[in-house]
């Protein structure tokens, strides 16, 4: 087993700790805290900020142009929060080459020296209890995706850790007024964006994020928050999650039955959207020969968007993964795209009508 060949972390209990939440929410002082508590629990803790490891220059803005309209893409940014998820698999894998980072690693080696260093050197642990001290790491980002949280999920189950999830709810003025105090805030516009964005844990959606709490920090943080984590945390190791097993078959039919469920209800959709551009076009008294181009031109379209969409649907990652499929955000999603392509059919037609 992985947990078996990981040397030390097989024979200490570990935990992933996902802290999760807005700009300012107050992240980095749960996990100071929580490191204050952990030696008296008798872990061995480090937190990992993502901030710190991860350079300023791949947080930057890559605008691309994609059937006219403008897509942001964050690519150094996606590739660099890879490289802290192998950093922290290799010390799984090979805890005696802590202080050795992956070949062409792109985060900041003295950012990730640092984090280990609580894990080699446990100043509140003596040398006999930090050999078998179970181990904990404070991931602090915002891990406003679940894709983003589902990854360290997927690392923990590989080597059978102990999983626990913290949002911090803040509301939008106070993460927006803390940042300002900040010496180095970030733009309010980022915390804006991210507030759009942001997807809190949602255990009846997703039940991988069953372990997980919210605390509301709008507020300082409590003696009351701080207990709840540690049982949350101590909870997670007691209870390690189990390697996954092989199912490539059954997950492939899963991906094919949801893809094959979002092309139906997208089909459904794509279908009134038609009838109501055909109502319009009667209404503004099209000619019949430019109807009858118009029904033709939409069922086209709607043939060539279904089959691309269900393509789409099985290449992509996320359909791969065991995580649960929000079905209904993706239908609107493409038929918020097939309503755009319908527009510009029957704004076509209506012009040639005139």
């Amino acid at each position: 087993m992985a947990a078996e060949e990981a040397g030390g972390v097989g024979r200490s209990p570990a935990c992933l700790c996902v802290l999760c939440g807005l700009p300012a929410a107050g992240k980095s002082t749960l996990a100071r805290k929580v490191l204050r508590s952990a030696p008296l629990h008798g872990w061995r803790a480090t937190v990992v900020p993502y901030d710190d490891l991860i350079p300023e220059h791949a947080f930057q803005i890559r605008a691309e142009e994609d059937g006219g309209t403008l897509q942001e893409i964050h690519t150094e940014w996606k590739s660099h929060r890879q490289a802290v998820l192998q950093c922290i698999e290799q010390f799984l894998e090979k805890p005696q080459l802590l202080a050795e980072l992956p070949v062409s690693c792109q985060i900041d080696s003295a950012a990730w020296q640092q984090c280990i260093r609580a894990l080699l050197q446990p100043e509140a642990l003596d040398r006999s209890q930090a050999e078998r001290a179970p181990l904990l790491f404070l991931l602090d980002d915002n891990f406003y995706y679940p894709s983003m949280r589902y990854e360290m999920y997927q690392l923990a189950r590989k080597y059978s850790l102990g999983f626990c999830q913290v949002y911090l709810q803040c509301d939008l003025e106070s993460c927006i007024s803390r940042n300002q105090c900040r010496s180095e805030p970030i733009p309010t516009e980022v915390i804006l964006e991210m507030v759009k964005r942001l997807e809190s844990p949602n255990p009846q959606k997703n039940s991988w994020e069953t372990n997980s709490i919210s605390l509301n920090t709008t507020d300082n943080l409590s003696k009351c928050d701080i207990q709840r984590v540690m049982e949350l945390i101590s909870s997670a190791l007691s209870n390690p999650l189990s390697p996954a097993e092989d199912n490539t078959k059954q997950k492939e039919a899963d991906r094919l039955k949801c893809a094959t469920n979002v092309v139906h209800q997208t089909d459904q959709a794509c279908r009134r959207h038609i009838s109501e551009a055909m109502k319009t076009a009667r209404e503004n008294q099209v000619a019949p020969k430019h109807m009858k181009s118009l029904a033709a031109q939409l069922n086209e379209s709607k043939a060539t968007f279904l089959h691309n969409l269900r393509r789409q649907l099985l290449q992509e990652a996320s359909f791969a993964q065991e995580e649960d499929i929000d079905v209904e955000r993706v239908v609107k999603r493409a038929v918020d795209v097939f309503d755009h392509e319908k527009k510009e059919i029957l704004l076509r037609i209506m012009n040639e009508n005139n």
